[in-house]
């Protein structure tokens, strides 16, 4: 059976709390439903869109939460993530910018009809938490983006 490849450009948020928690999806694969992983708001860019714009538009589609393009500011940390997705698999060029809110309830009614079939909840992650977690997390050096970000400080 032959995979397909697919390159991409993604957006993501890095979405941080007053209490310097971020939050992150957990999130299976169809192609192995049994294997669960944590990560970050965000997804592929749709025609004509920045890494930026994508970023807001995911994180309210995702989230319910609206952010101004212009309050995201530079990326803080930039990456190629290589995985698989339903048989696809995936070279995904994808820049993080971080969002900063006193607190946040998620609202997850945006989510496309994927995202409610393989999206299988939430949680606002501490640095520490993360730190001795032995769950599959992505990105997997996210402790290091936080601390690069001014996070892992908190």
């Amino acid at each position: 059976m032959q995979v397909e490849r697919r390159s991409r450009r993604a957006g993501r948020v890095l979405l941080v709390d007053a209490a310097g928690r971020v939050l992150l999806f957990r999130g299976s694969d169809p192609r192995n439903p049994g294997v669960q992983y944590w990560f970050t708001p965000g997804g592929g860019l749709d025609d004509g869109e920045t890494t930026a714009q994508a970023a807001a538009r995911e994180l309210y589609e995702e989230t319910g939460l609206a952010v101004p393009l212009a309050e995201l500011g530079p990326a803080v940390h930039s990456e190629v993530a290589l995985f698989s997705f339903d048989g696809v698999a995936y070279r995904q060029e994808q820049d993080f910018y971080l969002v900063r809110v006193p607190a946040w309830h998620v609202d997850t009614s945006g989510f496309d009809e994927v995202e409610r079939q393989w999206v299988h909840g939430h949680h606002w992650w501490g640095v520490p938490e993360l730190r001795d977690t032995a769950e599959m997390i992505y990105p997997a050096d996210l402790v290091a983006v936080l601390d690069g970000a001014g996070v892992g400080r908190c």
